[in-house]
Parts: C-alpha cells; structure tokens; sequence
C-alpha cells in the first residue's frame, strides 16, 4: 500500500449527517405556515412532501436538476396533490425552509480535529453523490467549505460513485496519480468499490464497527474514527 500524497472524503455520514428531529421540526414548521396560508391540511401536505423526497432527489443525484430545483419541484408537487396549483406558494415555502436550513446538517464529532491536521500539509478533496449545490452548502454552513482544494459531485458530472470516473475527475484536479490517493468514506458500495476500481487506496470508515458481509468489497483500511487517519499519513513537512 502506497503512502497517500492526497485524501479523499466521502461527504454524508462520513463528515456530516441530517439531525433528522431538526430537519422534522422545521419541516413541520414550513408546512403549518404555507397550509394556514392557504386552507390545506398540513399534515397531508407534510405526508405528499415526504413521500415526493426520494423519487424526485434522483433527478438531482443523476445531474438532471440541481438540488435547489428539485427541493422547489418538490414543495411544487406537494401543494399540488393537496389542491393548490400555485407557484407562488411553492416558492414561498422553499424560501421559508431554506432560509431555516442551519442546524439541520450536523458535523461529526471526529471531523474539526482531523480536518486542521490536515489542512495545509496534503491536498485534499470531497467527491460525493448528490448536487453540487445543496452538497457544497452542506459544507458551507458548516463551516468546512474552506478546507477542501477539490468538491466534486455527481450531480456535477452527472456519474455517480461507484463508478470510478469521478474519483478519476478528482485526481486530475489535484494532478494526483490514483495510486498515490486514499478515499475514506463509510459505504462499502459506494466508497470502498468505486476507490478501488479507481486505483485509489480504499479506507472504510466504520464508526459504528459493523461487520462487513461476504461479496462486499474489502477495504485496505478500516478506521473507527476520523481521529485515526492522520497517524497513518506521512504529515511530515519538508
């Protein structure tokens, strides 16, 4: 295994993660306000709008709109099977759930530390599934959106991990070869199959130490924590 000249990470549930009680109190909060507003049950607008989440978020993972768009089309979608056909009530609940984004994209606990070990001592880059736009927000609001030389996401180039492309997309901005590249993320599917049919060392981020099951791509690596990482790397400075 070769030493890394640059890290790869994953973006959710490897640096950040939805607390889903946030995101369920601010939904409901949205959608109270826009069905006063408009006669409508709310919660049969909150069930449409949850029940729209999955189907429409592909259009976004796959490039074909971007995540604002579809967080729009899907308040759009949403009033509309509850009998209200107005754009402009969709677009005053985007803007009423958007300006309330913060608090509902959490950092993990290992992230801060690891992340100012890093910075300035070995390039480093986000590739992660999703729109670039509502993806690199995530980061943003955060905090984090400084410390990244690459972000990278598939709505951005319109593949997906696994597929080895993208982490390809990633090396040639940091004019890295793949073998001299570690992606650490916490899906055995996405992160440690698609690294590894890139070349890159895989690193499989186990935080909560499940066991990985037979036919499932094997990691070079596995971590608990992110607060291991930096003493496997050669930090040293010239």
């Amino acid at each position: 295994m070769k030493p890394a000249k640059a890290v790869f990470f994953d973006l959710d549930a490897t640096l950040v993660y939805l607390d889903g009680a946030v995101l369920e109190e601010k939904m409901a909060r949205v959608c109270a306000s826009v069905a006063a507003s408009r006669g409508l049950d709310t919660a049969s607008l909150q069930a449409h709008h949850r029940l729209l989440v999955p189907e429409l978020w592909q259009l976004a993972e796959n490039g074909a709109l971007d995540g604002v768009a579809v967080m729009r089309e899907t308040w759009r979608r949403a009033l509309a099977t509850c009998g209200c056909d107005s754009e402009t009530a969709a677009m005053t609940a985007f803007d009423l759930f958007w300006s309330d984004r913060l608090g509902i994209v959490r950092v993990f606990d290992d992230v801060a530390a690891t992340l100012a070990e890093l910075k300035g001592r070995m390039p480093t880059a986000v590739i992660t599934n999703g729109p670039a736009d509502t993806q690199l927000d995530k980061l943003q609001v955060t905090g984090f959106g400084d410390y990244f030389d690459v972000f990278l996401a598939s709505g951005e180039i319109g593949v997906p991990k696994p597929d080895p492309r993208i982490f390809a997309r990633a090396c040639e901005k940091l004019n890295v070869a793949p073998g001299d590249v570690w992606h650490v993320g916490d899906s055995l599917t996405t992160d440690v199959a698609g690294a590894k049919a890139a070349g890159l060392t895989a690193v499989w981020l186990n935080r909560d130490g499940a066991n990985r099951e037979h036919g499932q791509a094997e990691p070079d690596l596995e971590i608990r924590s992110l607060t291991e990482l930096p003493p496997l790397l050669d930090l040293s400075t010239e």
